[in-house]
């Protein structure tokens, strides 16, 4: 068996409940309060980060493309431009370039004259080449993005492009070479694009995602390449290489277009959406480039990005959880000294006194509640053992009363058992046993079972001539009251037999019934008791082989092991203020045919699941299951069936059940 919890492990689970409901509050608010600087610092990092980005790039960028203007503008390459024929006007137009092309970051120059189309481009991988790489074509898709720069009203475009002629992939600056209106072609240079996106868009951050977008949200530099718009300048982009395919909710699209035009608004600042991408919740700003026509755009996934010191928390964490240890050890130490050990050393005093010993020391007092406790505890154990001592004197004086009022009653007790016994001894002397016995011998049996020692049930047998008459009696009451009862009721029903004859049982049962009323009045009125009796006679005419029986309450049942009948009785009983018509009722008198007489007590008796009781159905079917069954044997079998029926219910009235039969046997007295 498992020892009950004490105050200790109470009180250290309660304050252990608590510090968890409290740590749990804290650890909420403070999830919350982590989530809102999160969100805070989550929005200042992407903005300071896409400003820092495009501040880093804007100088560089702006420097190349300031560049290729002046290229663009030189008076040599012009007039080269307009006659591109003249061997002497182009050896000056590419030495001017050349003194260019080291100033370039990728120390790389194109020059394109839109009346020859020829495409002259040098750079540090080759030697110098005054011939031209290849001629543009204008049926030719690679070289769309010449034509629709030479179309365009901008001056010049920065145009994202793999040149698969030239084998290179960089960002192109295309700058327009004019007089006046006339556009006389294209010169500039190129980055390379993996050298640009490792300076400006690739980065070490983790949950964070640079790219470079122009007006319409084609991707100009992006960490995966396969999302780049290449030649977007000058041609439509698809779905995967624009902003606007990244975006997975339709709302995104919206608030990314009014972040753009709140950038273009104002140049230089930063501003903010949320968006889904990638199937993650991600925090983008945008700020715009009005001198290259380009949004700097930063993706910040706040759930995966760094932007709390992880380190930190484990450390406050694991402070706060040292903080409550060493506040429940103090807590546990003090409940320990202040409280427990003055209740243990109270709890010895409680049990010594429980014991017996009054002279216990109880611990001094304290100015405090346990010293309260303790100075009651001291004046009921005064007040205790003083108790005590009377008390034990009032006990030996009660015991001894006890004892002398216990032997009086076993005396009574005893008297009362042996009348109870002796009046079942004259009971049993009214039973015609000896006479069944002599007239039947092992053709009939008789089960007679009263509640108490003695009952309200009897039974009668009176040999006549031709015959008998044999019947049982169910008198109102039980025990003694019953027993007295079964007394008058005998005498009436002799009286009856004697006036009326033993061939009539329903004259016997209206005579005997007038009687039982008569013997329990009073000056001619009815005494105020129960004289109702349920009854069931039969004469046996041997003669005729005939069976009469009138009945009030009981049935006469009768089988032979195939067939079965039962002959009812009456409903009303003996005794009742308005008198009932009791019938005689004839039944063939057949060789091995039994017949059972039995008060209502075995049909009553409750048992099974829901204590109802044993009734007629059953008790019909027990007879059929037993009939052939000798009737020195019956008996057990009726009381096994009714036993396992009955179970744990207790027996509700008095049991009477006789069988007789009158077989064919050689000396039979019905023979």
């Amino acid at each position: 068996m498992r020892r009950a919890l004490g105050l200790r492990e109470k009180s250290v689970i309660a304050l252990v409940g608590t510090s968890l409901l409290v740590l749990a509050l804290a650890a909420l608010i403070g999830w919350k309060a982590l989530q809102s600087v999160r969100s805070h610092l989550g929005a200042a990092y992407t903005r300071n980060f896409t400003l820092l980005n495009r501040e880093r790039m804007v100088a560089p960028v702006m420097r190349e493309l300031a560049l290729s203007l002046r290229l663009a503008r030189s008076e040599a390459i012009r007039q080269w431009m307009e006659t591109d024929q003249d061997p002497v006007a182009g050896a000056r137009a590419l030495r001017e370039a050349e003194s260019f092309r080291q100033d370039f970051t990728d120390h790389s120059y194109f020059l394109i004259a839109a009346g020859s189309r020829n495409y002259y481009f040098n750079d540090t991988r080759a030697p110098f080449s005054a011939q031209p790489r290849y001629q543009l074509k204008a049926d030719d898709p690679n070289d769309a993005w010449f034509f629709n720069s030479m179309r365009s009203s901008q001056a010049f475009n920065i145009n994202v492009d793999p040149d698969t002629k030239l084998g290179l992939t960089k960002v192109w600056f295309n700058v327009q070479v004019l007089d006046g209106d006339r556009r006389l072609g294209l010169a500039g240079t190129g980055l390379d694009l993996s050298e640009f996106l490792h300076r400006f868009i690739v980065t070490a951050e983790e949950g964070v995602t640079p790219m470079i977008i122009d007006r319409n949200g084609a991707i100009q530099a992006h960490p995966d390449n396969k999302r780049i718009a290449f030649n977007s300048g000058t041609q439509a982009t698809g779905a995967d290489t624009s902003l606007f395919g990244l975006l997975q909710r339709a709302h995104d699209a919206d608030d990314a277009r009014a972040a753009m035009d709140a950038a273009y608004r104002n140049p230089g600042s930063a501003e903010l959406f949320s968006a889904r991408m990638a199937d993650r919740e991600q925090l983008v700003a945008v700020s715009y480039i009005p001198e290259l026509k380009w949004y700097t755009l930063t993706a910040v996934d706040l759930d995966a990005a760094n932007l709390i010191d992880s380190s930190l928390l484990k450390w406050v964490v694991l402070a706060g959880l040292a903080l409550i240890g060493i506040i429940m050890a103090a807590y546990v130490y003090a409940l320990n000294r202040l409280v427990m050990r003055p209740l243990f050393k109270l709890k010895h005093s409680a049990q010594e006194i429980a014991n017996g010993n009054y002279s216990i020391t109880l611990p001094a007092g304290r100015r405090d509640e346990l010293g309260a406790l303790t100075g009651a505890f001291r004046v009921m154990a005064d007040k205790v053992r003083r108790h005590t001592a009377e008390l034990e004197d009032t006990v030996r004086e009660r015991t001894r009363e006890l004892v002398h009022a216990n032997k009086e009653m076993a005396a009574a007790h005893k008297k009362i058992q042996d009348s109870i016994a002796y009046a079942s001894l004259i009971q049993r002397a009214i039973l015609p046993d000896r006479q069944l016995e002599a007239a039947f011998g092992e053709d009939h049996f008789v089960l007679w079972r009263p509640r108490d020692t003695v009952g309200g049930d009897f039974y009668v047998y009176r040999e006549v001539a031709g015959g008998c008459l044999i019947g049982v009696f169910d008198c109102a009451g039980h025990g003694v009251p019953g027993a007295f009862m079964t007394m008058l009721a005998r005498a009436a029903v002799d009286q009856a037999i004697e006036e009326i004859g033993a061939g009539d049982p329903a004259g016997i049962l209206r005579r005997a019934g007038h009687v039982f009323n008569t013997m329990l009045q009073v000056d001619g009125r009815q005494r105020d008791i129960v004289t109702m009796m349920d009854a069931g006679l039969a004469h046996v005419d041997r003669d005729a082989r005939k069976v009469v029986f009138a009945g009030a309450g009981i049935s006469l049942h009768w089988g032979d092991g195939g067939d079965s009948g039962t002959v009812a009785g009456t409903r009303r009983s003996l005794g009742e203020r308005e008198s009932a018509q009791f019938v005689n009722e004839m039944v063939d008198l057949t060789p091995e045919r039994t017949f059972y007489l039995a008060t209502d007590g075995i049909l009553d008796q409750a048992g099974g699941d829901k204590g109802f009781g044993f009734g007629n159905s059953r008790f019909v079917a027990m007879l059929r299951r037993h009939a052939t069954l000798p009737l020195q044997r019956q008996p057990g079998a009726f009381a096994s069936t009714l036993a396992e029926y009955q179970g744990d219910h207790p027996q509700r009235d008095d049991i009477t059940v006789i069988a007789f039969r009158f077989a064919r046997q050689q000396g039979h007295p019905w023979n």
